[in-house]
């Protein structure tokens, strides 16, 4: 945005009232405007309640000690009762998954998958992943301008999910539709314009796996994610619509979390070629700048709980059945917490210091995963000496959900 447009939006955000401030919609997030509206809600309103949406009425907690106190107290704030998004789903239509339960089902459940991002198979994966990365970035083209998203965030995400689903890899770019579909809210005249297209889009990936686990179950247990399941006495009697909820899960889990930070690191370093200039001159920091990519692209904006029972956060007394929102793309910009929270910097004292996977029992199980493919593809950028230019706006999704982009055109010189 140029700074007149940027002035505008500030203007708006703060002349709306305050009763009236929404802001779960959709075009914020796509057209990067979202920003000052939760910085009002963090200075005047931090857990603020929007009485009338398209999502109906919910609270949202937008500071980051208040995500923290609902995101670690499952016994006032449950997944169970709820979508884990702000949208509104009936028991019919909804698919049970771990991260939206309540122990003890979500612990045991959640301890099937888990082996997989353990440290010892982290350490194995490790090579697999440089020796993709490096065949990725040597067969770019060379001054000429390509989708980023398309031939290098995505493309490494969906082979690492093919890995770890010992999915058929020449099939793996459903994967990618399949997590493009679960998190899409249907809009008409688009690709998915009804929520029985979703549905029955959903139900194609659910036979692909159910075939899958037919053939895992048949065979000796192995340390991919469907042999897991099939094999584990938490999941192997999941009705087929636990299995879809739990490949969702996954997949999206798998998939956009690590893809749109790729995607986001390569956008913030072109916008602060300090901090470019910083990375260059010491590869050391990787780690660090990786965190900061992770927490300055937020890449799930949001979470939902319920409440359980009647309590009181922030002085505001929330009632047993109400929608709580915790925008974690907010609280880690709350600069009572992280300094200067609005900037860029990859050499903070504190880089871990961000709720972009969640805290508590749902912390993200896969962050450590994410972490290293984006530290891994950083490393060999560097080695390369490659020099990337970012060469027209990112096209940003229209969710308020998943905070990622379409497409991000670079040219990269020779």
């Amino acid at each position: 945005m140029n700074n007149i447009s940027l002035e505008r939006v500030r203007d708006d955000a703060y002349a709306i009232p305050l009763d009236r401030l929404d802001v779960s919609e959709a075009s914020r997030f796509q057209n990067d405007t979202i920003w000052p509206y939760f910085e009002r809600l963090r200075k005047e309103d931090p857990v603020h309640y929007c009485n009338d949406s398209l999502f109906g009425p919910y609270w949202s907690v937008t500071k980051y000690r208040d995500i923290m106190a609902v995101d670690t107290n499952h016994k006032v704030f449950s997944s169970e009762v709820s979508n884990i998004t702000i949208i509104d789903r009936t028991e019919e239509e909804r698919n049970p998954m771990f991260i939206a339960m309540d122990p003890p089902k979500h612990d045991e459940q959640r301890k099937t998958v888990s082996p997989i991002v353990a440290p010892g198979n982290l350490a194995k994966l490790e090579g697999l992943i440089r020796s993709r990365v490096s065949a990725i970035l040597d067969g770019l083209p060379r001054n000429e301008t390509f989708n980023w998203v398309d031939k290098v965030s995505i493309e490494l995400t969906t082979q690492m999910l093919a890995t770890l689903f010992d999915f058929p890899f020449e099939d793996r770019r459903l994967l990618t539709y399949w997590s493009d579909v679960a998190t899409t809210i249907p809009q008409a005249g688009q690709e998915i314009d009804s929520w029985e297209k979703r549905a029955s889009i959903l139900s194609e990936c659910l036979a692909y796996f159910t075939r899958l686990w037919n053939e895992r179950i048949s065979a000796e247990p192995r340390s991919d994610l469907i042999s897991m399941m099939a094999h584990s006495p938490a999941t192997r009697n999941m009705a087929p619509r636990e299995f879809l909820g739990n490949l969702i899960l996954l997949i999206v889990g798998g998939n956009d979390t690590t893809r749109n930070s790729i995607s986001g690191g390569v956008w913030f370093m072109n916008q602060n070629p300090d901090q470019m200039r910083k990375v260059r001159g010491n590869p050391a920091l990787v780690p660090s700048a990786v965190s900061e990519i992770i927490r300055y692209q937020t890449p799930l904006s949001h979470m939902r709980r319920n409440a359980l029972v009647d309590t009181n956060l922030g002085n505001k007394e929330i009632k047993a059945g109400d929608k709580v929102i915790m925008w974690y793309i907010s609280g880690n910009r709350d600069d009572e917490v992280i300094e200067n929270a609005d900037s860029f910097i990859i050499d903070r004292k504190n880089p871990r210091q961000h709720i972009s996977f969640g805290f508590g029992i749902h912390r993200c199980v896969g962050n450590r995963l994410a972490e290293m493919q984006i530290r891994i593809l950083w490393e060999e950028m560097l080695s390369r000496r490659f020099d990337i230019n970012v060469v027209g706006e990112p096209e940003r999704v229209s969710s308020n959900f998943v905070h990622g982009y379409s497409a991000l055109p670079v040219r990269i010189a020779a």
